[in-house]
């Protein structure tokens, strides 16, 4: 939940134009450092943060006793915070820095100054909310290794400093990946305009403490972010999938994880941000989700309402033990295999079970950006029961997951899933989609953004007038001049240090479906990126001419014939360039052929 904010988010986007965020009076929020250590004072009280990130809904925080609610970005902010306000919870505003990752060059002092423009400009219209809480610099945006590059750092700092003399009523806090490499030295020595270091951790969360303390920290902190253990801390099958603790493990480990880094901290915690409030697929399709898609929730929930409020819901959510497999987890195409669960309810109700068969995405370092969703395989179920099934493998050679879900009757759900490898070598299916409906559910990610990415936005369910089905591809560039561009990669962020990528041998043509706003919009299309000299590029590379687009949908097509086309880790590849107005474009049925 990133750079792209989730649906939701965009929906309220939409709303910003009624909604009136012209506040005179805001609540001030201050800092204090007594003997005891640390404290957020609002409006002259004390202030401990109860909160959590995500776009559930803000009534449920509130009612489970939670007292605020984190963003990622200011997209939908204004309908956030009025929200928010209406049921007496605080927001603190997440200001999106550009990661490295994504194609930003902290090194190109226009991007850097546009940024810094950008953000002040969020500041001065949400200023004087009273909901607000705190401005969030950023959000591990010094990357996943060492933290160590000073132009990132200066830029966040420089960023802070701007806020502190536009906003005196709210402190500055910086978000990192953890404390690892040069960040607590960097946070806390290096950047003086910073209030507040922000932490996210998972499994990390047992040991942040002494982390900090070792690292020599001298500011307070909040966890941003904390939840189950991440697919990169967990076990794995011997073919590199991470195996996923049940929903009431994940609930034990919301607890255990608040009372090592938050309880055990008095003086330099300033509260705690659950992660996640709300459905992501991220690792798998449960792996961070403290509820379902259609809002039932997890013993997660459970537990953080009973540390916030101090009691539990009437209801609990139901409990589940880890799936056991009767036989071998590698098999072969067609196998059956037999599960058994023990599920049950707190209240001793009745539960009823879903079995689901999922290829698995086979990407679990993205870092939090939006991923696709899996398909589940239909009839691979053949026997589903609530204390067991039996489930057919796929004739398709791969990596598989299957899911459990046991239901109570009162919105609550218990998950667990357990993966699969069926033998044998993949076999490629044609047509081979890039985008067909949803821009995060199919097998590359639009993460690669190049060029003058600040000035970018891109809608992947764009609902007006698409070429097929419900939605297209919107794609807006504001730059003046210069160029854009977005690359799909697998695995996401994929610039050629990791291998992945598809082998798409066979495949005739990319085609696709393109139209401009209004007529004479410039862009190229293409397939693959990343040169020879990368440690992992793409198998070949081939791009059209530049292409004067009309206002009307045409089919545009890349011949492939002759290509290399067995490891392609860029999918597609699309570039706009600028002109004196801004320069929007619509994309649509991506997709290889034969």
């Amino acid at each position: 939940m990133r750079l792209q904010q989730c649906k939701k988010a965009l929906l309220l986007a939409g709303l910003f134009l009624c909604c009136d965020t012209s506040f005179s009076q805001p609540i001030p929020v201050e800092l204090r450092q007594t003997e005891d250590g640390w404290s957020l004072y609002r409006g002259g009280a004390p202030y401990f943060v109860r909160g959590a990130g995500g776009d559930h809904s803000i009534a449920d925080l509130a009612a489970a006793g939670g007292n605020s609610i984190r963003t990622w970005s200011t997209d939908g902010l204004a309908a956030i915070l009025d929200e928010a306000h209406a049921h007496g919870v605080t927001v603190t505003a997440g200001l999106w820095l550009g990661h490295e990752r994504h194609g930003f060059d902290y090194s190109d002092p226009l991007q850097v100054a546009q940024q810094l423009q950008d953000i002040k400009a969020d500041v001065m219209r949400y200023k004087d909310h009273p909901a607000l809480l705190l401005w969030g610099v950023g959000n591990e945006m010094e990357g996943f290794d060492e933290g160590d590059n000073p132009a990132i750092w200066k830029a966040v700092n420089d960023i802070a400093a701007m806020i502190k003399e536009v906003d005196p009523h709210h402190p500055t806090m910086t978000v990192t990946t953890f404390v690892h490499g040069e960040r607590i030295r960097y946070v806390h020595t290096q950047s003086p305009a910073i209030d507040i270091h922000g932490v996210n951790a998972y499994g990390g969360a047992m040991v942040l403490v002494d982390q900090l303390i070792d690292g020599g920290a001298t500011k307070p902190f909040l966890l941003t972010e904390f939840g189950p253990v991440g697919p990169w801390e967990m076990p794995t099958t011997e073919w590199g999938a991470p195996i996923e603790q049940t929903s009431s493990e994940k609930a034990a480990f919301f607890r255990q994880s608040y009372e090592h880094s938050v309880l055990a901290a008095k003086g330099s915690a300033l509260g705690a941000y659950a992660f996640l409030w709300g459905s992501k697929m991220e690792g798998t399709e449960t792996w961070f989700s403290m509820f379902l898609d259609d809002g039932k929730k997890t013993a997660a929930v459970d537990t953080m309402t009973e540390i916030w409020s101090g009691a539990f819901p009437e209801n609990r959510a139901p409990s589940v033990e880890p799936l056991v497999v009767s036989g071998p987890s590698v098999v072969d195409p067609g196998d059956i295999v037999e599960v058994s669960v023990d599920a049950s309810d707190p209240e001793q109700g009745a539960l009823t079970a879903q079995w689901v068969l999922r290829t698995e995405s086979g990407e679990y370092l993205t870092g939090g950006d939006l991923r696709r969703r899996e398909s589940a395989i239909e009839g691979a179920v053949v026997e589903a029961r609530i204390d067991g099934a039996k489930v057919r493998m796929p004739a398709d050679p791969g990596a598989y997951r299957l899911y459990f879900y046991a239901f109570d009757d009162a919105n609550g759900v218990a998950t667990a899933n357990v993966p699969f490898l069926v033998r044998g070598e993949p076999r490629t299916r044609f047509p081979v989609v890039v985008y067909d409906e949803g821009l995060y559910d199919m097998p590359w990610s639009p993460s690669g953004w190049m060029g003058n990415v600040e000035a970018l936005t891109v809608d992947g369910e764009f609902r007006d007038e698409p070429y097929a089905g419900d939605t297209s591809i919107r794609l807006r560039y504001a730059g003046t001049f210069g160029w854009v561009g977005v690359a799909w990669q697998h695995p996401a962020n994929n610039w050629g240090d990791s291998d992945g990528g598809f082998d798409l041998t066979g495949a005739a043509n990319l085609e696709l479906w393109a139209r401009g706003e209004y007529g004479g919009e410039k862009a190229t299309f293409g397939v693959g990126l990343l040169e020879a000299d990368r440690e992992y590029p793409d198998s070949d590379i081939r791009k059209s001419d530049e292409i004067v687009l009309t206002n009307e949908w045409q089919r545009y097509t890349i011949p492939l014939k002759n290509m290399n086309l067995s490891s392609l880790k860029t999918g597609f590849v699309v570039t706009l360039t600028g002109r004196r107005t801004p320069v929007t474009i619509y994309l649509d049925q991506i997709r290889f052929i034969r």
